[in-house]
């Protein structure tokens, strides 16, 4: 596994933001560098200045919610790997996520092998 993956986490909160860090540092074999956003503006600002490899985008964040943040990336970048990370009760901002070109989500409170498993196959991918 490659280790000089760049990942991109956008969440307002910071404990959900350490969560998927560590699972992906402890539990998928890598070390990646990580950008951290603690809104939808930030990730789109932190996008546009990394180009990193692979999003891990929330839908409900202050400023710029994940939607407006995945249709702008995606205007910007057709080909960036946007991941969104929701919580139970936004399946109709999901649908709009999907839509606007993110390609998979990860159902809160992570679950390491689901996350692991999403991660492998969209770098490996790239």
């Amino acid at each position: 596994m490659q280790k000089d993956v760049k990942i991109l986490v956008g969440d307002d909160s910071i404990l959900a933001r350490k969560q998927l860090k560590d699972i992906i540092t402890t539990r998928c074999d890598i070390n990646p560098i990580f950008f951290e956003a603690s809104n939808g503006q930030e990730a789109v600002d932190l996008y546009k200045k990394e180009s990193p490899d692979l999003v891990f985008l929330d839908i409900v964040m202050p400023v710029k919610d994940g939607n407006a943040a995945v249709r702008e990336i995606m205007e910007y970048d057709s080909n960036a790997k946007i991941i969104i990370a929701s919580s139970v009760g936004t399946q109709s901002q999901l649908k709009a996520a999907i839509e606007a070109g993110a390609k998979d989500f990860i159902q809160k409170p992570l679950n390491a092998e689901q996350v692991c498993r999403i991660f492998t196959s969209r770098i490996e991918g790239r």
